[in-house]
């Protein structure tokens, strides 16, 4: 079993090749190539296959909450890496609609954790096509908990909430967050590792689709809401250091989530 409690962590911040998966592959790939300590943890970005493609039925792989070809890819990825691998793929789900999935994998290249975005984005036409999520998860890591979201989850702080007192010591954003609203990224990234005194790491693509351009800004917050690192609108890769330690020491020094009313989470008005 492994027990680690402090690693390093990889955001693959790319541009993303429309609707081409062994393009973005063969670029992870290369992205990676050399550079990642064994035990790590990688996070690519939302679709990061495919682009944010809700129209083509081209993108769409396996059977409900599994991922198919990127799955594979994703795990050849562990195995070779000897990391923990989390991506984001595009599975059928009931009624002609779709799933949109973050899966991590171990560095055996098994699959150890499934999460459906909760929230799709409307205003981009996401929820004619995709179905919504049901609840969050946690997968370990060593001795950390993490919990994965999808983009316009972040504007959602209530289920960080729930990961926080679930366990969650580091959560993960994965985006294809726009540059028209880039004013918002990193402020509510911050915002998500302030209030749940724990590592928050959104990982964001670059570049233009068919419709939008896309900002980077990937970055690593701290428990304390410190900044550890930050991408500008380049593709690159991004190496932080992720310790328990300093989250568990900061909830000890400021311990601000003793004082949560969980009778209030559930509030209605």
């Amino acid at each position: 079993m492994v027990t680690f409690r402090a690693m390093k962590a990889y955001l693959v911040q790319l541009d993303i090749v429309w609707r081409d998966k062994n393009a973005n592959f063969e670029k992870v790939s290369q992205m990676l190539e050399g550079r990642v300590e064994p035990g790590s943890l990688v996070v690519l970005p939302e679709m990061f296959a495919t682009g944010f493609d809700v129209e083509s039925a081209g993108i769409v792989e396996g059977e409900s909450g599994m991922l198919a070809e990127t799955g594979a890819f994703l795990a050849g990825l562990a195995q070779n890496l000897k990391s923990y691998v989390q991506g984001s793929g595009i599975t059928p789900a009931e009624g002609g609609k779709r799933q949109n999935l973050v899966v991590a994998y171990d560095p055996q290249g098994q699959a150890i954790g499934t999460y459906q975005k909760l929230h799709p984005f409307t205003f981009g036409g996401e929820h004619k096509r995709f179905e919504a999520g049901r609840g969050g998860i946690l997968y370990p890591l060593g001795e950390f908990q993490v919990a994965p979201f999808i983009c316009y989850d972040l504007r959602f702080p209530e289920v960080f909430r729930h990961a926080a007192l679930a366990g969650a010591k580091v959560i993960t954003v994965a985006a294809n967050w726009p540059s028209a609203r880039h004013a918002h990224w990193l402020p509510l990234l911050q915002a998500r590792a302030i209030e749940n005194q724990c590592y928050v790491l959104g990982v964001n693509r670059v570049g233009k689709d068919k419709h939008l351009s896309y900002c980077g800004q990937s970055v690593a917050f701290g428990p304390r809401g410190e900044q550890l690192a930050l991408a500008d609108e380049e593709e690159c890769v991004l190496e932080v250091d992720l310790n328990l330690d300093a989250v568990e020491a900061w909830r000890k020094e400021f311990p601000a989530l003793q004082d949560v009313r969980k009778e209030f989470l559930g509030l209605t008005y």
